[in-house]
């Protein structure tokens, strides 16, 4: 995997400055992988003056079929080395090999996903004839256009760092704009085979694509978000990191995508299947917990918890972990020693408060490598307790108990985020309307899923800005311009 980890700047895969490298580990083992190009400021110079050079002086912004034939390219690629791939996004995210196959995000489905974008492009109305308008004494032909963005900085995070590469960049090149990649420092493998992938097999134009990874990724995206020759930035992460993105970026006034935190409820009203519905409770064990959109507050009612509280110890008990070959485990490691010791203090956090520990609460024992926690469950939780306000990142349950259907929908909305969210009950009328009334930007009802590359994905309130995947997603990259044509 070596030979993958360099930088794609100007179209050719070089070294960082002077060589520079650190380390990748692999969060099950904590085993080195091997090394990987550490950029330095010198490079980020190069690679954000090739995506502006690539946009303003080609054609790639305006001709619509090359476009097309690229990014075909670049799917049947990534198809052809699948199995590579899988492999390698498993050793660096610590996620087990099954959900980097068609049941998990890791790899499979993103890719499949491309094919939403490649049937759309084609028919895309670049252009709509708004007619002739009398207006001031005169005649106007009125035209809307629809251009690219132009130079775009994609800065991703590690937990599903294919997935949101590709949600991010594929429909940013489709647009027409050209992309920085900044790759998150635990998971650079992603990107870099990517940008291989893109200079070896695909006839996209130097500097359209660019990938930098770093160990210390501050600096460098600070200088990518405050550049006034970047005129996007898309990132995903933390809310507070988006803050920062979003206050450096407002000097120079450009456009910013934002997919933050979440801590979404799972509402399980009274009428619902218990049996089914509380299975749900274990998606907070998916890839360890590490997803903006799970559902990490449980709010049942308060008259049945000794129920709940039974089922929960019997469903838990289902969960297997700790072999990152497997095709049948969700949950893995933890990214890393400082993301661990994070979900533990809330953790700790959480007994203080006064919540009670149903399951877990530790590091498990039978795994003596790997950055573990225990699939984790509290309850006799309050909604204005750090661990239900706060997101926590890791395989950490919150049941919280509601009164009636009003206190249930007040608690679920009673939180700084508004990403994702879940509804369960006997009618599925019933269930509707409780999920309109949720201030989130998607919701799934009885067990649905709204995962798709045709349905937009984003947040209300402090979980971001904007949509990505679906028509959303691809018109965030466009600008939109009205011609007038006397006539």
């Amino acid at each position: 995997m070596n030979g993958e980890a360099r930088l794609l700047i100007d179209g050719e895969l070089v070294e960082a400055t002077g060589g520079a490298t650190y380390p990748n580990l692999n969060p099950a083992t904590e085993e080195v992988l091997g090394q990987v190009a550490d950029a330095a400021p010198q490079d980020m110079e190069q690679a954000i003056a090739a995506a502006r050079r690539a946009f303003d002086t080609s054609d790639w912004s305006t001709n619509h079929a090359f476009r097309h034939a690229c990014l075909q390219q670049l799917k049947e690629a990534l198809v052809s080395s699948m199995d590579v791939l899988k492999q390698q996004i498993a050793a660096e995210t610590g996620a087990p090999l099954g959900i980097c196959g068609q049941s998990g995000p890791q790899c499979e489905l993103p890719i499949a996903f491309i094919d939403y974008t490649l049937a759309s492009l084609p028919d895309y109305p670049w252009s709509r004839d708004l007619g002739v308008n009398e207006i001031m004494g005169g005649k106007n032909k009125r035209l809307v256009e629809k251009e690219a963005i132009g130079v775009v900085a994609a800065i991703s995070p590690w937990n599903v760092p294919l997935q949101i590469n590709l949600a991010k960049c594929i429909p940013a090149l489709a647009a027409g704009c050209t992309v920085v990649l900044k790759a998150a420092p635990d998971t650079p493998w992603s990107a870099t085979m990517l940008g291989r992938i893109v200079a070896e097999q695909t006839d996209i134009p130097a500097g359209v694509f660019n990938v930098i990874t770093a160990k210390d990724p501050a600096e460098l995206g600070d200088m990518l978000v405050a550049d006034p020759r970047v005129d996007m930035v898309s990132f995903t992460g933390s809310t507070a990191v988006g803050k920062r993105i979003m206050a450096r970026a407002s000097d120079t006034v450009k456009k910013v995508f934002l997919e933050l935190g979440g801590k979404s409820a799972n509402i399980i009203l009274d009428d619902a299947d218990f049996d089914t519905s509380l299975l749900s409770a274990l998606a907070v064990c998916f890839h360890a917990g590490q997803g903006c959109a799970l559902n990490t507050r449980l709010l049942v009612p308060g008259h049945r918890q000794q129920e709940v509280e039974e089922r929960l110890q019997t469903y838990f008990g289902f969960i297997s972990y700790g072999d990152p070959s497997s095709e049948s485990e969700i949950m893995g490691p933890l990214i890393n020693e400082r993301q661990r010791q994070r979900v533990l203090s809330y953790i700790e956090s959480g007994r203080q408060e006064g919540a009670r520990v149903l399951l877990g609460g530790g590091i498990p024992q039978t795994l003596k490598k790997g950055y573990y926690v225990e699939p984790t469950v509290f309850v006799d939780v309050t909604n204005d307790m750090v661990i239900a306000r706060e997101e926590i990142f890791g395989p950490v349950l919150c049941v919280i108990a509601y009164d009636d259907e009003e206190d249930a929908i007040r608690i679920a909305n009673d939180s700084e985020f508004g990403l994702s969210g879940s509804v369960w009950s006997g009618s599925e009328e019933r269930a509707l309307a409780v999920a309109r009334r949720i201030r989130t930007g998607t919701i799934n009802v009885n067990g649905g899923n709204f995962y798709g590359p045709d349905a937009p994905f984003g947040g209300y309130k402090q979980s971001g800005i904007g949509r990505e995947m679906g028509r959303e997603g691809f018109e965030e990259y466009l600008e939109t311009k009205t011609i007038a044509i006397a006539v």
